[in-house]
């Protein structure tokens, strides 16, 4: 009988024993496998805030006077956010060329700086679809003494030299043109551009139609002027009139397929061409429901 006690402690201790590696183990794979980590975007969700990033450009994104962070790309991300319960943002000042490596980075979820859709970025992130389309145009000294219409003139005068903020668009399309790098300024934002022009380091600057005017008005140089008759650029036999989206992480699906929805309420109901023309859009830059696809195709 005492042996037999002794037995059943002994299993006993070693059931309990047992069945706690098994709870253990079970709670782990549940954690491993079966949990789910919370995404970007209900992250923000439960916050209640979204980090951006931003690059100073009018009209896309900036620091008005008041300090408040606004422009086209902002103020329609506010409007969106708060829709998907979002109602704060943190801006995260960045330059053009380093919001993608930041958004992969992870120092913001979001980035709203009006930038361009291409092909090799949507390799790196997600685009949600366009919220505006736009052209090029540029500017250049009182009286265009170097006679530029177009970035084939730009190309044709070895001597010109062409300031465009790094990591633009406008560099791809000046290269594709034929423009060599030799002839082309980097420099971090648009007000520097006209610095540069204002300086005499460059003969003419180039940008987004709205982007371009916004820095003028800034910049109030009697001595700048932006050429009105501007030749829109033709690369491999295509327009590069060009779409502008919000950016986000490859993985954040579910936050683009959010953001995609609201978008497309905001440019139906006519509040987004509300937003728009409050920074030097017209109703020609609406997206006109193009979608990323139809962009990329």
């Amino acid at each position: 009988m005492n042996f037999y006690s002794g037995k059943k402690s002994i299993w006993w201790k070693f059931s309990s024993i047992l069945l706690t590696v098994v709870l253990v183990l079970s709670t782990a794979g549940c954690g491993s496998s079966g949990g789910k980590s919370a995404s970007t975007l209900e992250k923000a969700q439960k916050k209640g805030t979204a980090v951006i990033g931003f690059a100073n450009e009018k009209p896309y994104a900036y620091q008005g006077i008041d300090g408040e962070l606004t422009g086209e790309a902002v103020e329609v991300a506010r409007v969106i956010l708060k829709k998907l319960g979002i109602n704060k943002m943190e801006g995260v000042l960045t330059e053009f060329g380093s919001l993608i490596p930041g958004l992969q980075a992870k120092r913001f979820d979001l980035v709203t700086a009006g930038m361009f859709i291409t092909p090799e970025r949507a390799k790196d992130i997600s685009f949600a679809n366009p919220e505006y389309s736009i052209g090029e145009a540029i500017a250049v000294k009182k009286g265009n003494p170097e006679d530029l219409h177009s970035y084939e003139d730009v190309a044709a005068n070895k001597s010109v030299k062409i300031a465009v903020p790094g990591g633009a668009i406008e560099y791809d399309y000046l290269t594709g043109i034929g423009v060599p790098e030799d002839q082309i300024v980097t420099v971090p934002e648009m007000p520097a551009a006209v610095s540069a022009l204002e300086a005499g380091r460059v003969d003419v600057i180039t940008a987004t139609g709205p982007s371009l005017q916004n820095s003028l008005d800034s910049a109030k140089s009697p001595n700048i002027e932006r050429v009105s008759d501007f030749e829109q650029p033709i690369v491999d036999g295509k327009s590069v009139k060009g779409y502008g989206a919000t950016a986000f992480r490859n993985e954040d699906s579910d936050f683009v397929k959010a953001y995609n929805r609201e978008l497309k309420k905001l440019e139906e109901s006519g509040e987004l061409l509300d937003i728009l023309q409050k920074f030097d859009f017209t109703e020609d830059e609406l997206p006109n429901g193009t979608t990323l696809e139809e962009v990329l195709s």
